[in-house]
C-alpha cells in the first residue's frame, strides 16, 4: 500500500467511505433470533470483533445480506491490513438496526435503519464513528423505496431542502443527498452520519405535510 494512502486509512479507518435469497440475512451471518423476531450476531476474529442486531423480518434480506457481510469484510480486510498493534483491544464494528414502518402491516411500507459505529482508525479510537444506512421497503409493490421513488420524477436534494429548511445541506457531511431516510406515518426521518469532528442532530424528522407536494 503506498504510504500517504495508509497514512489515511490508518487515521480515518473504513466506515466511512460506504452498501430474494433462500436464506436469511441473521443465518448467512451466523446469527440467532430471539423471541422478539431480532437477529444478533456476535463475532470474534483475529483483530476485531463484529456485533450486530436488527428486526429478523424485514422483506428484502439480499439488501441486508449485502449490507452486512460487506460491512463485516471490509473491517476484516481493514484488520488484516493494519492489525491494531498497541490498542488495548481489537477493533470494534457494532452494527443496530431500527425498525420503522407506516401505513398497513401488509400494504404499507416497513423500513430499517443500521447504525454502525466503528472504531478502526486512530481518530476514531474510543470515539468511533456512527455511519447510517437505511433501506426501506413498499409491502403493496413488492418493491424497495428510494429517493428517486418516494419522491416525483425530477424532484433533487436542493428540492427537498427547500421545502425542509430544517435539513443540513445535501452535500454536507454523513447527509449523502437525503438518500438514508425512514418512513412513518406522520414523516420522513432522515439520518445523518457523525465522526470526531462533527457532531450534532443524528436524525431530522421532517413532516410529511411539509413534503406533500414532492412525495410520489
Amino acid at each position: 500500500m503506498n504510504k500517504s494512502l495508509a497514512a489515511v486509512v490508518l487515521v480515518a479507518g473504513f466506515g466511512m467511505v460506504p452498501a430474494a435469497a433462500a436464506q436469511s440475512a441473521c443465518d448467512a451471518l451466523g446469527g440467532t433470533v430471539d423471541t422478539a423476531a431480532v437477529c444478533h450476531v456476535d463475532r470474534a476474529d483475529a483483530g476485531f470483533r463484529f456485533e450486530a442486531s436488527f428486526p429478523a423480518g424485514y422483506p428484502d434480506q439480499q439488501a441486508l445480506t449485502d449490507y452486512l457481510t460487506g460491512q463485516r469484510d471490509r473491517m476484516a480486510d481493514y484488520a488484516a491490513k493494519i492489525p491494531p498493534t498497541g490498542r488495548g483491544t481489537g477493533y470494534a464494528l457494532s452494527i443496530t438496526g431500527k425498525p420503522y414502518h407506516s401505513g398497513a402491516p401488509v400494504a404499507g411500507t416497513q423500513s430499517v435503519v443500521f447504525a454502525a459505529q466503528n472504531d478502526s482508525g486512530a481518530a476514531n479510537e474510543g470515539r468511533p464513528s456512527t455511519s447510517y444506512t437505511a433501506f426501506n421497503y413498499d409491502l403493496g409493490r413488492g418493491a424497495p423505496i428510494t429517493f428517486a421513488t418516494l419522491f416525483k420524477p425530477g424532484t433533487t436534494p436542493a428540492d427537498v431542502q427547500a421545502a425542509a429548511p430544517d435539513l443540513p445541506a445535501p452535500d454536507d457531511f454523513g447527509v449523502h443527498g437525503y438518500r438514508n431516510f425512514a418512513l412513518t406515518d406522520e414523516a420522513v426521518v432522515v439520518f445523518i452520519d457523525q465522526d470526531f469532528l462533527h457532531a450534532g442532530r443524528r436524525s431530522i424528522s421532517i413532516p410529511r405535510t411539509a413534503l406533500a407536494a414532492l412525495l410520489a
